[in-house]
C-alpha cells in the first residue's frame, strides 16, 4: 500500500469554523434549501480590511494611466494586466488559481449585480460556487460596479468580498480603451494604487509574475483526498498545479476518487498504486515547473498508465513529450472560444484561461494535434498516437461556460477503467491508498496562502499567522523570497 505523510488540521482553523457556526450571520446563508443534497455552508469571515471608496489608478507600465474609484481593499498591487470577455461567472473566474498574479480586466460593462454566493460544499466536500477558497486574482478592473446586488444565493457584495480578501478593485475606467491597448501591445505589467497619485519614478516597482513560480504558491503542500463516496472503484492521482474545484468534481462525480499531490511530487514513484494520472490547470509560465516535467517524462517512459492534462497540465504534458511552449500576445480568456476536434471535424465552444500555448510544430512524431483554436489557429489539444495520453488547452469542466466538451472526462475514465481491468489480470491486488491512511488525509488543499496582492506578501504572512495556519509558514517564506 502507498504511504503518505499528512498533517492534522491547524487548531486555529478549527476554532475559526467553530466561531463561524456560532455567529449571528450564519442564518443569512440559508436563503434556499437545496433538497436531497448534503452540504456545509460557512459564513463569510470577518472583513480583513474596510471597503475603500477612494480615488484609484490603474497604471500600465510604460503606458497610459486610468483613474477611477476604488470599491475593494485599500492596497497597492502589481501584476500582469489581462482581460476576459466572459459575460458571467465572476465568482468562479476570480477564484480560479490560474489567475494568480494577474490583474483581471472584465470587458462585461456591469459586474457585481448578483453579488457573491455562499461557500456551500457539495456531497464530496467541494465548493459549489467557487473554484478555490479565496480570490486568486491580484486586482479587479471593471467599467461599472453594481453597488446593489440581487440574487437568492448572495451573502455579500463583490466589494465586501474583495475587501475581505485584501484585493483592490477599481471601477469607472474605460475598459474598452484598456482592452484595446492590451490587444495592440499584448498583456502588460500594471499596478493598482488606491488613494495615491501616480509617480512615474515608481515604474521599477512593477512585479513581473512571469519571473515567479506561481504554481508553487497555489499547489497543495501535502496530499489530500476527495472520495467518490462509493459511486465507483477508480482511483486517480491528480498533480495539483492549482486545480479547480470543478475539475475534481468532474472526476469524483463520475466514480473516480482522487488523491491530489503537490505539483513537484515524484508521481512516477507511486503511479502503480493508481488507475490514472491527471495534471491540472494552473498559473504562469509552464517552464518554471521543471520538476513536474521531469516527473511526467519519467512516468511516460516507465508506465502505460492513462494520463490526461488540462490547461497548464496540457502544456506540461507537451513539454514532457519533448515539445515546446510559446507566450501568446494577449492569451485566450473567455467562455465562447471555438475549438475544432481534428478527429471528428466537430467544433466545440469552449471556456479558456491561458497566456501560453503549445507549439504544435515541435511535437515529436509519435504525437499529433487533437484540437485547434479557430480564432487564432493555436493548439488546443494533443494526443499520443498509440498510448492513452491526451490533453486539452481549454477547460472541459467549464464553470462558468459551455459543457460541449465535458465528454472528454468520460473518454479519459474509459481508458482508466480498461487500464485497471488489464492490471487486475496481471497483478490482482487492490490499488489506491491504505483505507486507514485515506481516512486521515485532509479533504482540501493544505498550506496554500491566499493572494493579497503581489506586493503584500508580508501582510499575507501576518494573516496566515493570525489564523494559526502553521503549515503555511514555509510557503510564505518562499513567496516572500520570490517577490
Amino acid at each position: 500500500m502507498l504511504a503518505l505523510s499528512c498533517r492534522k488540521p491547524a487548531r486555529g482553523l478549527l476554532k475559526g469554523v467553530a466561531s463561524l457556526i456560532g455567529s449571528g450571520m450564519w442564518a443569512r446563508t440559508f436563503a434556499t434549501v437545496q433538497s436531497n443534497t448534503q452540504y456545509r455552508v460557512f459564513n463569510p469571515k470577518t472583513r480583513r480590511t474596510p471597503v475603500s471608496h477612494d480615488s484609484a489608478n490603474l497604471t500600465i507600465r510604460n503606458g497610459p494611466v486610468f483613474t477611477g474609484k476604488s470599491f475593494g481593499a485599500k492596497s497597492i498591487v502589481s501584476g500582469e494586466a489581462v482581460f476576459t470577455t466572459s459575460l458571467v461567472g465572476y465568482p468562479e473566474s476570480l477564484t480560479d488559481p490560474s489567475y494568480r498574479g494577474q490583474i483581471l480586466v472584465f470587458t462585461q460593462p456591469l459586474i457585481g449585480n448578483y453579488g457573491v454566493p455562499n461557500s456551500a460544499r457539495d456531497e464530496h466536500g467541494l465548493l459549489r460556487y467557487f473554484e478555490s477558497p479565496n480570490i486568486q486574482a491580484s486586482g479587479v478592473v471593471v467599467a461599472d460596479y453594481a453597488e446593489n446586488y440581487s440574487h437568492w444565493n448572495a451573502v455579500e457584495s463583490l466589494s465586501e468580498w474583495c475587501a475581505r480578501d485584501g484585493v483592490p478593485a477599481i471601477s469607472g475606467v474605460d475598459t474598452r480603451a484598456i482592452v484595446t491597448y492590451l490587444r495592440e501591445q499584448g498583456s502588460s505589467l500594471a499596478r493598482i494604487t488606491v488613494g495615491e497619485e501616480y509617480d512615474a519614478d515608481q515604474d521599477e516597482a512593477f512585479t513581473d509574475p512571469e519571473q515567479i513560480n506561481l504554481v508553487r504558491r497555489v499547489s497543495t503542500k501535502s496530499p489530500f483526498h476527495v472520495s467518490s463516496n462509493g459511486s465507483g472503484d477508480l482511483h486517480v492521482a491528480v498533480i495539483d498545479c492549482g486545480v479547480k474545484e470543478n475539475i475534481l468534481r468532474s472526476l469524483v462525480s463520475r466514480g473516480a476518487s482522487v488523491t491530489c499531490f503537490p505539483f513537484d511530487y515524484p508521481i512516477y514513484k507511486v503511479a502503480r498504486h493508481f488507475d490514472g494520472v491527471f495534471i491540472s490547470n494552473g498559473p504562469g509560465d509552464p517552464t518554471h515547473c521543471q520538476d513536474t516535467v521531469w516527473a511526467l517524462r519519467t512516468l511516460m517512459n516507465t508506465s502505460q498508465i492513462p494520463i490526461m492534462g488540462i490547461c497548464l497540465g496540457h502544456q506540461l504534458v507537451a513539454l514532457a513529450s519533448g515539445a515546446k511552449t510559446i507566450k501568446l500576445k494577449w492569451g485566450n480568456r473567455a467562455h465562447n472560444i471555438p475549438a475544432l476536434d481534428l478527429s471528428t471535424g466537430r467544433c466545440h465552444i469552449t471556456s479558456q484561461n491561458h497566456g501560453y500555448a503549445v507549439d504544435a510544430s515541435t511535437l515529436p512524431s509519435d504525437w499529433k494535434e487533437l484540437f485547434i483554436n479557430l480564432n487564432d489557429s493555436s493548439n488546443e489539444g494533443i494526443i499520443h498516437k498509440s498510448r492513452p495520453i491526451f490533453s486539452t488547452q481549454f477547460h472541459p469542466e467549464a464553470k462558468g461556460g459551455p459543457l460541449d466538451s465535458s465528454y472528454l472526462f468520460d473518454q479519459y475514465l474509459e481508458t482508466v477503467r480498461k487500464y485497471k481491468n488489464n492490471q487486475s489480470k496481471l497483478r490482482p491486488v487492490s490499488s489506491g491508498l491504505n483505507p486507514a491512511l485515506k481516512a486521515n488525509l485532509p479533504g482540501e488543499r493544505v498550506g496554500v496562502v491566499p493572494t493579497v496582492g503581489m506586493l503584500n506578501v508580508a501582510r499575507a504572512k501576518a494573516l496566515a499567522d493570525k489564523a494559526g495556519r502553521d503549515s503555511t509558514s514555509e510557503a510564505v517564506g518562499k513567496a516572500a523570497a520570490a517577490a
